[in-house]
């Protein structure tokens, strides 16, 4: 009896327990939340441009020949009126004594002409010579004059051709490299041997959409009547991500819009002192187009799903609250939130994967203004706004 009496006494206190633990509720979930707050926010348009060269120079030969020297170094920098290539001279050196020996024969025959004819003209009036012979003779002083004014026109062809067969760089710039290497046979005109671009200030072009032009149109209107002032600053960031110290201004937009891609052709004028940037290159040209009064909310914060993307939030009933928000532009790390959410709301930023509607929660002290993105405008440029693509929305993994 006293072993049976144990047993259940035992087997009562276990029941007990079993109740009493039985009833107590799941602890509640630990968040960390921010303060939703209203601040400046400034939002940028971005773009992909091209780097153009301000003068971009053809260098190619003017006669024809044999290449007989390169006095530039592939790459380098040259300055306007420095040697680029000697084409051989020899042909050229000896058209031109060809010329200047014809010219000296067209003279001669030109003043023995002419001294003919000083000397019949007086025997007509003594009828010692018939008007036929003095008409052939002043024939023949006009045609050798004429010989000779072709004669020293082709002097002047024989010393431009010895001249152009030393080529010189027409302006300060890069050079690329020489297309055509000693030895090689020159055409006129029609071979390239190499292109020479300018350096400072560089070009940049992109297009805008239709809907945008508005803002650049009225930039340019700005830049022509000399309002600097008021200007908006065009910003470069590179491929790497890093930005450009030296801002663009517009000086160039298209007079019509391409009816094909519904787009605007566009231009900076960029300074390149340090000759960063080259011909060809691609960057982001970054605009500041608006400033707004908004809240920022953390990237991981916001969750998205079929095209729509929402919060939780912690009521002063420390429960969690489901918030479906407009958020259409991203800002760095965060979205831009412009409808569905209040200010000095508490946002829930981490652990919101373990709440439900309605569940009681335990929020941790919040976070600093700036992890929340406190700063009216970020270090980098933000990306284009982010449009409600359903097909590419997906949850966030944060």
């Amino acid at each position: 009896m006293p072993r049976s009496f144990a047993l259940a006494a035992i087997l009562l206190v276990l029941s007990a327990c079993s109740g009493k633990g039985g009833n107590q509720p799941p602890p509640a979930p630990e968040v960390t939340v921010i303060k939703a707050v209203a601040q400046p926010v400034t939002i940028y348009d971005e773009y992909v441009g091209q780097t153009e060269a301000v003068d971009t120079v053809e260098i190619r030969a003017r006669v024809n020949g044999v290449l007989e020297r390169q006095s530039f170094v592939d790459g380098g920098r040259v300055k306007k009126g420095d040697l680029l290539f000697v084409i051989d001279q020899q042909p050229f050196i000896a058209a031109l004594a060809q010329a200047k020996a014809a010219l000296a024969q067209a003279q001669a025959t030109h003043l023995n002409s002419k001294q003919v004819l000083e000397r019949v003209r007086p025997l007509l009036a003594d009828q010692a010579i018939s008007q036929q012979d003095l008409d052939s003779a002043i024939a023949r002083e006009s045609a050798d004059a004429a010989s000779v004014d072709a004669a020293r026109a082709l002097l002047t062809s024989a010393v431009l051709n010895l001249d152009y067969t030393t080529i010189r760089a027409p302006r300060d710039g890069l050079i690329s490299k020489a297309l055509i290497k000693p030895g090689g046979l020159v055409n006129a005109s029609t071979t390239l041997l190499t292109t020479l671009y300018s350096i400072d200030p560089i070009y940049v072009n992109f297009t805008i959409s239709e809907q945008k032009m508005l803002g650049p149109q009225k930039q340019l209107m700005r830049n022509s009547g000399g309002d600097k002032g008021k200007a908006l600053p065009f910003r470069l960031r590179l491929v790497d991500g890093t930005e450009y110290k030296y801002g663009g201004r517009l000086n160039f937009v298209d007079a019509a819009v391409d009816a094909k891609s519904g787009t605007l052709q566009v231009r900076l004028s960029v300074p390149n002192p340090d000759r960063l940037l080259r011909a060809g290159q691609f960057v982001q040209v970054v605009l500041p187009v608006q400033e707004v009064n908004a809240i920022r909310v953390p990237q991981q914060a916001v969750q998205e799903l079929q095209g729509k993307r929402s919060v939780f939030v912690v009521d002063a009933e420390s429960k969690a609250a489901y918030r479906e928000v407009v958020a259409n532009t991203r800002l760095g790390n965060d979205w831009l939130v412009e409808g569905g959410l209040k200010a000095d709301e508490m946002v829930i930023v981490e652990g919101a994967g373990k709440v439900r509607p309605g569940a009681p929660v335990k929020p941790a002290t919040a976070m600093p203004a700036d992890a929340a993105g406190g700063k009216s405008a970020p270090e980098k440029p933000p990306a284009e706004p982010v449009k409600n693509d359903p097909a590419k929305a997906a949850p966030d993994k944060g």
